[in-house]
């Protein structure tokens, strides 16, 4: 059996010597070193090269969120597991961005601590199932709002599509909108393309009504008058 090297970096004295004691009399786990700061465990992490970190969250000098990056970025193989009393978001997400594998609360079992550890070592996401819904949580959130971003950009249309597409909306054809504009029809068709590709539609009526609905165009017949002549 393999056994895990371990590195304890937390500023509380009797914390590390219970977490010792509970991760050496497993038989795949040996703590060789500790550290009580975020810039002794850098120093140590050179030192010793441990397969596994567990990192408290606030420490003094620099907190384990600092550390964890400075680790992560000197040895990426590393793998780090953030410990801590409060269950803040902003710890959390700053903790992942940074490198960490984990984020546990230290009010965790002894059992489901070890067994999560035993499963960061393997790729896993070592969570609490609290922590894991928030996570998911978020992620649904930022996926949204890059979704929305995403199809406004896309949707975004100029001033002379959207003069056309008025007109498309007004039932006119190719050619009359050629003539109302005074642009040639290939324009019109190059327009038209655009404009489709934009709204990722592919018939020209269904466009027409899509911009009516979400207000990128005005409502039919406010605009027959006002569109200016020329390219």
């Amino acid at each position: 059996m393999a056994v895990i090297r371990v590195l304890l970096a937390d500023d509380h004295q009797l914390f590390r010597e219970g977490l010792a004691s509970i991760l050496d009399a497993q038989p795949d786990f040996e703590v060789v070193g500790e550290a009580d700061d975020g810039l002794e465990v850098f120093v140590k992490a050179r030192e010793l090269n441990p397969d596994l970190i567990l990192m408290d969250v606030g420490m003094p000098g620099c907190d384990g969120v600092e550390a964890t990056q400075h680790i992560k970025a000197a040895m990426p193989a590393i793998t780090v597991v953030m410990l801590t009393v409060q269950d803040e978001d902003e710890k959390l997400f700053e903790a992942l961005q940074n490198g960490a594998q984990g984020y546990l609360l230290k009010s965790i079992r002894s059992w489901d601590l070890v067994e999560m550890l035993r499963g960061a070592m393997r790729g896993e996401a070592a969570f609490s199932a609290a922590l894991g819904g928030r996570i998911l949580a978020e992620f649904r959130r930022l996926s949204r709002q890059t979704g929305r971003a995403v199809d406004e950009e896309g949707a975004a249309l100029t001033s002379r599509e959207q003069d056309v597409l008025s007109l498309v909306a007004d039932g006119a054809t190719d050619h009359e909108i050629a003539g109302r504009l005074s642009i040639s029809i290939h324009t019109v068709k190059t327009h038209m393309r655009n404009i489709l590709a934009k709204l990722q539609l592919s018939k020209r009526h269904e466009a027409a009504q899509y911009a009516l609905r979400e207000g990128l165009i005005p409502p039919r017949g406010s605009h027959t008058n006002s569109i200016p002549r020329g390219t």
